[in-house]
């Protein structure tokens, strides 16, 4: 038997397929697994207050993309200081959004990333759960959280009125670094149906 909080936090690419094979083999799927073990992670969204450490065993580089990772998501994005963006992501950045479109170039994704705090000008993500990280490549789940607290444009010249209801969401970014220490392609995903519903308009 293994310790599956520990394995999380161990930075290993086969992590979250022990943690499903273990659900599986126990005839249960994840949320059941998680609700009947208090060694796996619950829902993150529902604890703002906890804090994750790194995992163990990275090297240099894997360390150094995380951390900035953390810088990116915890100071830059929550404090929308959008002229350091260039130190994460490459000018001709491709980011890949949950809906299967893609966007090119960094200044296309500061203008989407600012359009969010347009109607949820408290939007900040504080919460990294799970870090992983193998040479050029990372994957960071992470609570972003606001409150739909202003008209948001629905894209057709019109608005959105604010229900003023508060989000939590969790989320996960696989990001693919360059040699220069930022990412060249972004892959974001969280759940758009949940999240629609937890600001009152799904």
């Amino acid at each position: 038997m293994f310790d599956r909080r520990s394995l999380l936090r161990t930075g290993s690419a086969a992590t979250l397929g022990a943690i499903a094979l273990t659900a599986v083999a126990g005839g249960t799927d994840l949320a059941t697994a998680a609700a009947n073990n208090p060694d796996l992670l619950g829902d993150p969204s529902q604890d703002p207050s906890e804090q994750y450490p790194f995992p163990k065993r990275l090297t240099h580089q894997e360390r150094l993309h995380l951390k900035r990772f953390d810088e990116l998501d915890f100071v830059v994005y929550s404090g929308q200081q959008w002229s350091r963006l260039g130190e994460s992501h490459s000018d001709t950045i491709r980011v890949h959004w949950p809906d299967g479109h893609y966007t090119d170039g960094i200044d296309r994704h500061i203008e989407d990333l600012k359009a969010q705090f347009v109607w949820a000008p408290d939007t900040r993500i504080s919460q990294h759960p799970i870090r992983i990280a193998k040479d050029n490549l990372t994957a960071v789940t992470g609570v972003s959280r606001g409150t739909f607290s202003r008209p948001m444009p629905d894209g057709q010249g019109g608005f959105i009125q604010p229900t003023g209801q508060k989000f939590a969401i969790n989320m996960v970014t696989v990001g693919l670094w360059n040699k220069r220490g930022v990412m060249d392609e972004e892959f974001l995903f969280w759940d758009a149906q949940t999240f629609m519903q937890q600001i009152g308009v799904g």
